[in-house]
Formats: structure tokens, C-alpha cells, sequence
């Protein structure tokens, strides 16, 4: 099985479980070295807090596990297009690729008009990570 496809396929199991608990379907996991050592899943609804997307969470989960402040040199698979709010905080912690499968034009950090993610004229960061878009399989 090839290494990305295995890494959404935990996000796929991950969004699922969201989705179960009454939120938006949406699992991430931060890899280091070909190691998961962060999951996160969407969980906005339980204590209606805006900041619990599944990338942030799968952020909190890495930064614990990993006990340091930078996940450089760490991929995030997901199974959406980050946010504006996500992009933030994976620019802040410096995450070096970011994989996603379904676009979200109105708030996303790529494809929408505020593409954080990708802005390099932002001093205060590091370079932005490299983006792939990966073909869901429920596209096909």
C-alpha cells in the first residue's frame, strides 16, 4: 500500500468517527518519518469551539506526543482543504507538506482569496509548506 494512501486512509477512519459524533465528517494526522505522532478529528459541536478542526487537533496531538513547540519537518494529511484558521496554525508551527483531497474555495487556505497557506510575503514565517491535492476517491 503506498505510504499516502495509507496516511488518508487513517483520516478517511478519522472522519468517520467525526462524523458518528455529530460533526463535520474531517480527520487529520501529522507524520514524522513515515510515523503518524498526531491525530486529530473534528470536534467543533460537543463544546461549541471553533478552534477544535481536526488539523488543529491533530496539531495539539502532535505537539504533545512530540513534547516540542515546531513540527518542521512533519506532513499533515487531511482529508479537506485546511481553513484560513488551520493554515495559521500550520504555518505557525511550521509544518513542512500538507496533502489534502476535497477543495473549500470559500474559506480554504490554498484555493480561496486569502490562501495563507501559501503566501510567501508573510515575513514572519518560514517558507510556505509544500501543498498536494490528492483525488478522493468518493470524486471518481
Amino acid at each position: 500500500m503506498d505510504e499516502h494512501h495509507k496516511f488518508l486512509q487513517r483520516c478517511h477512519e478519522l472522519a468517520l468517527q467525526a462524523g458518528r459524533s455529530g460533526n463535520t465528517p474531517v480527520g487529520a494526522v501529522i507524520v514524522r518519518e513515515g510515523v503518524i505522532v498526531g491525530e486529530g478529528i473534528e470536534a467543533t459541536r460537543p463544546d461549541n469551539d471553533i478552534t477544535r478542526h481536526a488539523e488543529v487537533e491533530a496539531i495539539r496531538d502532535a505537539l504533545n506526543r512530540l513534547g516540542t513547540d515546531k513540527l518542521t519537518g512533519c506532513a499533515m494529511y487531511t482529508t479537506h482543504e485546511p481553513c484560513i484558521l488551520c493554515s495559521y496554525a500550520i504555518r505557525h508551527y511550521q509544518i513542512s507538506w500538507v496533502g489534502f483531497e476535497h477543495a473549500v474555495p470559500a474559506v480554504g487556505g490554498v484555493s480561496s482569496p486569502w490562501p495563507i497557506l501559501t503566501a510567501a510575503d508573510i515575513q514572519i514565517w518560514t517558507p510556505p509548506p509544500m501543498i498536494v491535492t490528492f483525488e478522493s476517491p468518493h470524486d471518481a
